[in-house]
């Protein structure tokens, strides 16, 4: 009786079909070889987001510095710097070798005109899962820069495409837990400038980080406890429903070397 009305799907065709092909950019323009060897998901927790400093700004250094590691960036030439600073006004990000990965070369230095800009928001540090998804999108944004052809859908699909770059780099879980906040009854527990612009909404977020986990083989058991409680629901709802859509994982997995 109740096989009777199939649920709906988490999200529309186009919505679906649009990250099956953006994750197919993100293979075929930023290391397939990385991604399937190197990138791990990232945890919001003390194995991957260790220790402690005595200022504001020595975390939000110290976060950032294990941001980089973990999305292979660590010969960037970057430096943190105030969130009125705009990302817009930098250079194309330019290296020798590989652009991230274990492979990469280690950078000897950079002139000023060519270091990157990662600003930040000093109200994040002690909400670190919004800090954490806007350094990974900031280094998707300029990992976007190094591509050879623009997403699907075009530029002006540019700043989900780039969030779908950073949970391509790992970062899944912190995008769909900080897609959005509810403000709820506590009003002084609510920071509203701690809050991230989020573009991919949380639903899409987290059937991207699905499909990551999909293409990387990782135990849904891994990914609910560092989930949202009412995106656990939704994640394996995502994960039932990337596993039913055969064609468009073998698609992928065809990029893999």
């Amino acid at each position: 009786m109740f096989g009777l009305f199939p649920r709906r799907p988490i999200l529309g065709d186009t919505s679906t079909e649009w990250l099956f092909n953006t994750y197919a950019w993100a293979l075929q323009n930023f290391d397939a070889r990385v991604f399937f060897h190197e990138t791990i998901l990232v945890t919001p927790t003390n194995d991957h987001f260790p220790g402690r400093a005595d200022s504001v700004h020595g975390m939000a250094s110290l976060i950032f510095d294990q941001v980089r590691s973990y999305a292979g960036v660590t010969h960037w030439p970057c430096r943190l710097a105030p969130p009125e600073v705009s990302v817009h006004s930098n250079p194309q990000l330019v290296l020798e070798g590989p652009v991230r990965g274990s492979q990469a070369l280690v950078s000897t230095g950079a002139e000023e005109a060519n270091i990157l800009n990662i600003p930040y928001n000093p109200n994040q540090v002690l909400k670190p899962e919004a800090l954490i998804a806007d350094y990974a999108h900031v280094l998707a944004h300029y990992l976007g820069t190094t591509g050879s052809e623009p997403p699907p859908g075009g530029v002006e699909n540019w700043p989900f495409a780039t969030e779908l770059l950073a949970i391509y780099m790992g970062f899944g879980l912190m995008f769909a837990n900080s897609a959005y906040s509810y403000r709820g009854s506590c009003g002084s527990c609510y920071n509203p400038l701690a809050e991230r612009t989020a573009y991919l909404s949380q639903d899409e977020a987290t059937y991207a980080l699905a499909i990551f986990c999909v293409l990387k083989d990782i135990p849904k058991q891994k990914v609910l406890g560092e989930l949202k409680n009412y995106l656990r629901p939704v994640f394996k709802r995502a994960l039932r429903e990337v596993v039913d859509r055969p064609a468009d994982v073998a698609r992928l997995m065809a990029l893999k070397v």
